[in-house]
């Protein structure tokens, strides 16, 4: 870990460079650039796999099911409703909700120099 490492929350929360806290972390929606374009870090030491996905929809899904229980104790509508309020709402929080949450876990594995599964024998 570098002394100019970037704070990691801020740095995962704007989808920047964990080291410079200023390039861009994405080419496009979730895809990983190559590397940084005001440092140079090269990115291809770390993949978040699924695991931005599984945070996502635990967190998406609890502030989805506050919100609907909410709802429906104090206004009861009817079913359909909950549809059109709830279907759109999830969508647009789990994909408002996953760049972050990647970026973030990126950051974790360049603060932490996490790689590939390896023994150690």
């Amino acid at each position: 870990m570098s002394s100019d490492a970037a704070p990691l929350l801020q740095s995962g929360l704007r989808c920047r460079c964990p080291r410079c806290g200023r390039g861009r972390l994405f080419s496009a929606y979730l895809k990983i650039a190559p590397s940084c374009p005001e440092c140079g870090l090269d990115y291809g030491f770390a993949d978040a796999g699924d695991g931005p996905a599984v945070f996502v929809i635990l967190v998406a899904g609890a502030i989805i099911a506050a919100a609907a229980a909410f709802v429906e104790i104090n206004f009861r509508p009817p079913y359909w409703m909950h549809v059109l309020i709830w279907l759109p709402a999830t969508v647009g929080l789990c994909l408002a909700l996953l760049p972050p949450f990647k970026a973030t876990l990126f950051a974790l594995q360049y603060r932490n120099r996490a790689g590939e599964g390896r023994r150690l024998d």
